[in-house]
């Protein structure tokens, strides 16, 4: 038996469509981030894909997202699961600041005095740079994040397993996800700029993930198209 797991980006947001590093911080979907959620619930029904059950983090973006895609969906009444491990990144004193400060800013200034482009680095070595640069002292370390990760995603698939679930919706943040893949395919290019409403399909057999097609748009596209 496998498991597939829809791990999807929350809709656009408010922060979002500011350029602020979200993090931990929260903020509402806009109306067009609404819109977007609402077409991939209409292209998953539209396609004939039901879930199982459903997690979210436990961020107001991600339990938005969930509740939109899910009534679209015509599938509210499943299990439904909110956990902290399944947050984003935590910016530490940057986070809720303006992305251009941080990523365009700060992080590229300490990679250059070492010689390095910041974007070439792997996202291990961009998320410990974070961490030292965090003054409020709420960052986690590399190893607590990636422990979180990988600790709810084996959870939520052995519970499918044990419950005979084929279909899981994940609705997580775009950082996490990015870690994800880099976590389940270290070789791999490291996805960068997830769309909001975007899947990434991760499947689970035999105690292993594989990874399959990433930031994917085509439910979104099947639900604009089914609206029309």
């Amino acid at each position: 038996m496998s498991v597939e797991i829809f791990l999807t980006r929350h809709g656009k947001t408010m922060f979002n469509t500011l350029g602020r590093a979200q993090g931990w911080s929260d903020s509402p979907l806009t109306k067009a981030g609404e819109a977007g959620i609402i077409e991939l619930g209409r292209g998953f029904r539209a396609l004939g894909i039901t879930f199982d059950a459903a997690y979210t983090s436990d961020t107001g973006r991600t339990l938005q997202t969930k509740d939109l895609i899910l009534q679209y969906a015509d599938n509210l009444e499943i299990p439904q699961t909110y956990d902290k491990r399944l947050r984003e990144w935590c910016f530490g004193s940057y986070d809720g600041g303006y992305d251009g400060d941080l990523f365009d800013g700060v992080l590229p200034r300490v990679f250059a005095e070492e010689g390095k482009n910041v974007w070439e680095q792997p996202l291990e070595e961009i998320h410990r740079a974070i961490y030292r640069l965090d003054t409020a002292g709420w960052a986690e370390t590399w190893e607590a994040l990636r422990d979180r990760i990988l600790g709810i995603l084996h959870e939520i698939a052995e519970k499918a397993e044990q419950e005979n679930h084929t279909r899981i919706l994940v609705v997580s943040h775009g950082m996490t996800i990015a870690t994800v893949c880099y976590l389940l395919r270290p070789n791999e290019p490291r996805p960068r700029g997830l769309d909001n409403g975007s899947v990434t399909h991760l499947v689970y057999e035999n105690g292993q993930f594989t990874v399959g097609k990433v930031g994917d748009m085509s439910y979104r596209e099947a639900g604009r198209k089914e609206h029309k």
